[in-house]
């Protein structure tokens, strides 16, 4: 199911990144660069520094093995990101 307001609720700036993105890379911006911009106050900036903590902080595992890691997972999960 997709949220009609990912795909036309955002504010004028995240609008305009948006649409360049879309320009640039001739393609639709993921669906969770979309969440991630919808409310960045509310969810998106919580989240990012949640995951570069995560996948960039002080660990055992290298930056490399953590990407494999969150991609398999992902793959497991049917989830394209």
């Amino acid at each position: 199911m997709r949220l009609s307001r990912l795909e036309n609720g955002h504010r004028p700036p995240q609008k305009l990144l948006l649409g360049l993105s879309s320009l640039i890379t001739l393609s639709a911006p993921l669906d969770v660069v979309r969440v991630f911009m919808y409310r960045p106050e509310f969810f998106g900036r919580a989240f990012c520094d949640l995951a570069h903590a995560a996948m960039r902080g002080p660990s055992d595992w290298s930056v490399g093995e953590r990407e494999l890691f969150g991609a398999f997972t992902s793959s497991l999960n049917s989830c394209v990101f």
